[in-house]
């Protein structure tokens, strides 16, 4: 009887960990932080946040369209709530008439367009690494910083895509490089996926002869690819965070006297995206290389892409 109290009990430790490690670490935080907001609205106003009903939640929803809350934003904010109902046990309709009207309601009055950050196009990125290039700074600081730029838009990666990148997982080929994406966004259960960097005819601007020479000078040989610099110019072995992409986006589109005010981390991997549809290159084959599951976004990169070349004005003359 005690082996089978035992059993049971390393199965209910078992069964929590399983649990606990169906989200992505990422995915609970943000669960976590829109709750709460919701929990400190609902304390502001006298209501019970967990378990909570549609008509209190729809009333959240209300307040946060009064704000300046994207209409992407208060959709998550209310999966949120429903998924932090469901893990404390708790029932909550959330396609309740009184959510889910509401929401038409606000689209209808607001508007469900999203202004997206700028796209990287080639011309900038061009302007970018030409800035880091000039730059007088340490070359070892520089070559990290430009490769960074560069495999970040070469792959059309995230941002902590980029920073989770380790030595273990590059592959030089006769062709260019082979990187191993461990996991993505849209693979939560580990599967992982292989991107192909070809060779660029100009080495200036191209990603895979920037890592090789940042390998070279930084002597890295396993571990976190991209790190920290402690002060100086000495690299530690600490990994650098996501955030870090996005600032020196800012930092050298500044420098290369670009406004940085409507870009951000997303800017390469959709730069990329719709620098490829410009090109000419295919919706799938342009998901391939930037792991979307859904063509939805992709086919909007090619529809900013192809703004100006499929243009009926194009056909009328003046």
């Amino acid at each position: 009887m005690n082996n089978l109290i035992t059993d049971i009990k390393a199965l209910k430790e078992e069964t929590l960990l399983n649990l606990q490690s169906s989200k992505a670490i990422n995915t609970v935080r943000a669960y976590k932080s829109d709750f709460k907001d919701f929990s400190l609205f609902c304390e502001q106003n006298g209501f019970k946040s967990l378990p909570s009903e549609p008509k209190i939640v729809s009333l959240y929803l209300t307040h946060l369209s009064t704000k300046e809350v994207k209409m992407s934003t208060l959709k998550r904010r209310l999966v949120s709530i429903g998924v932090i109902h469901k893990l404390k046990g708790h029932y909550l309709d959330t396609k309740h008439p009184s959510i889910i009207e509401n929401i038409m309601g606000i689209k209808r009055r607001k508007g469900s367009i999203q202004k997206g950050k700028k796209p990287l196009l080639i011309n900038s990125l061009k302007q970018i690494i030409n800035a880091i290039d000039e730059q007088k700074k340490e070359e070892i600081k520089k070559i990290r910083n430009r490769s960074i730029i560069l495999i970040g838009f070469a792959g059309g990666f995230r941002r902590n895509e980029i920073v989770s990148l380790d030595y273990e997982d590059l592959d030089f080929v006769e062709e260019g490089l082979k990187i191993k994406l461990r996991r993505s966004k849209t693979d939560q259960f580990g599967e992982g996926s292989v991107k192909g960097i070809p060779y660029f005819n100009n080495s200036q601007y191209c990603p895979v002869f920037s890592i090789r020479k940042w390998i070279e000078i930084s002597k890295i040989s396993s571990g976190a690819l991209f790190r920290r610099f402690t002060k100086g110019s000495k690299l530690s072995k600490n990994r650098l965070t996501d955030q870090t992409v996005a600032l020196l986006i800012k930092e050298y589109l500044k420098l290369a006297g670009i406004e940085s005010n409507n870009y951000s981390g997303h800017s390469l991997r959709s730069g990329f995206a719709t620098s490829a549809a410009d090109s000419g290159a295919d919706e799938r084959s342009i998901m391939s290389m930037t792991g979307h599951k859904s063509s939805e976004m992709v086919r909007r990169y090619i529809k900013e892409a192809n703004l100006f070349k499929n243009n009926a004005l194009n056909n009328i003359k003046f």
